[in-house]
């Protein structure tokens, strides 16, 4: 089974690294983008066939590891 983990900041928490990324494409001219925020993907390939016990799996991998929960929230998705 595979899935997909997106990790983004919560609404509110400073995102220096996407500041630079905005300034950056500013820098090359490219002006009609801003807001830019990052985040994190992980594809996650799971050796489960049931989906509940996957995803549970991979909640507890993200509370304990993938994602920081305190400035952080993530989402999963199977393919």
């Amino acid at each position: 089974m595979k899935a997909r983990v997106i990790v983004t900041l919560r609404n509110g928490v400073l995102d220096p690294q996407g500041k630079a990324i905005e300034a950056a494409l500013k820098s090359f001219g490219i002006n009609e983008i801003g807001g830019v925020r990052q985040g994190k993907v992980f594809d996650v390939e799971i050796d489960a066939t049931d989906r509940e016990a996957a995803e549970a799996m991979l909640r507890n991998a993200c509370e304990k590891l993938l994602a920081n929960t305190v400035v952080e929230n993530f989402e999963i998705e199977f393919s």
